[in-house]
């Protein structure tokens, strides 16, 4: 247990939180107001991170020094304690992993339904759901900032945040198209259909993020009424808001909030995410991604795959991930997969 922190050192948080720290104390730090609030949320976190690697540290000091002093009948207790940080040290392990600059940040969730027709607008739906499930699951907060509704049935789109740490982490490995294979339920003669739906995620980029400049004269800002489903739901004045990116042509709608104030905040923010993502894609030169050419939802280029009939299986087509449990799934058990498709960007196998 004591070689686990010569490969987990800390040292070099320690050290960028006390200079940091020291910036905090300086005269005239909060002078530049945004330039302070960045730095500060960089000291909270890494506050945050030593602060628990120091208890973790107490914990298998604590446990080191009882087992040169426990007898028989203090074996029982020590055994489960020295479970228990065996576990951390694994969830510990993995969660090295999560090395990208905004992996422990919020995500931006946005399902678009492709290919299909209704049945494509049903299974966008359907993983609205397994989604919502899911960071449900891991104790994420989630709020609806867009949506829009199918006609027959289903959703053409939704935009989720997902907030927690590692959000950003974990779902980046579901980007990608994802396809569905069933008997439709939306045929009269109950055949087999394939449908398909994309999947943006993007990190929650602050609003100060210095990565991101927005010339307030490059956006065209309209607002207007916020769909609902009739009667007392619908809003009577214009809320709803769409911001389009004139260089990129990126168009961002949000209509959750009662406030205009409110969307408005948010479709930045969505907007500021999606720029980083060109910026990013510039790096790769992935150039296509600037005028929105996304990977088309449609045969051949999902990353997995959710067979309903003939027979039941999920696969993902990148780690060969699969399970035959497709309800389970479906029902928001997906941290398998995600945690396939981290450990093969990392090169580790388990």
């Amino acid at each position: 247990m004591l070689n686990y922190w010569s490969v987990f050192d800390f040292a070099s948080m320690e050290k960028q939180l006390a200079g940091l720290e020291t910036q905090l104390s300086a005269p005239g730090f909060w002078n530049d107001s945004q330039n302070a609030q960045r730095l500060s949320k960089t000291a909270a976190k890494l506050r945050e991170n030593v602060d628990s690697w120091h208890a973790f540290q107490r914990r298998v000091h604590d446990a080191t020094e009882l087992s040169h002093l426990a007898d028989a009948s203090l074996r029982a207790e020590l055994e489960s304690e020295v479970n228990a940080i065996e576990r951390e040290v694994e969830q510990r392990n993995f969660n090295a992993m999560f090395s990208g600059k905004y992996d422990d940040d919020d995500a931006i969730l946005a399902i678009h339904a492709g290919a299909g027709g209704t049945d494509s607008q049903d299974w966008a739906a359907m993983l609205e759901r397994m989604y919502l499930r899911w960071a449900d699951q891991q104790g994420y907060v989630t709020e609806i900032l867009d949506r829009t509704e199918g006609e027959e049935a289903g959703l053409k789109s939704v935009t989720i945040a997902v907030n927690g740490k590692y959000a950003f982490g974990y779902l980046r490995s579901e980007k990608g198209v994802h396809r569905l294979v069933r008997l439709s339920p939306f045929d009269s003669a109950h055949r087999r259909h394939t449908s398909f739906a994309l999947l943006e995620v993007l990190p929650q980029v602050a609003m100060d993020d210095p990565d991101v400049e927005i010339n307030p004269a490059d956006l065209k800002v309209d607002v207007f009424r916020s769909s609902g489903a009739g009667g007392q739901n619908v809003q009577k004045n214009s809320t709803a808001i769409r911001i389009t990116h004139i260089p990129t042509g990126i168009v961002v709608t949000c209509q959750n909030e009662r406030s205009q104030t409110q969307n408005r905040e948010f479709a930045l923010r969505i907007l500021r995410a999606r720029l980083l993502e060109i910026r990013q894609a510039e790096k790769d030169e992935e150039v296509a991604v600037l005028r929105g050419e996304y990977t088309k939802a449609e045969w051949g280029s999902q990353i997995r795959s959710y067979v309903l009939h003939p027979y039941q299986m999920v696969k993902d087509h990148r780690t060969n991930h699969e399970t035959g449990n497709a309800a389970a799934v479906l029902d928001g058990e997906l941290t398998e997969f995600m945690e396939a498709y981290l450990r093969m960007n990392t090169g580790e196998v388990k």
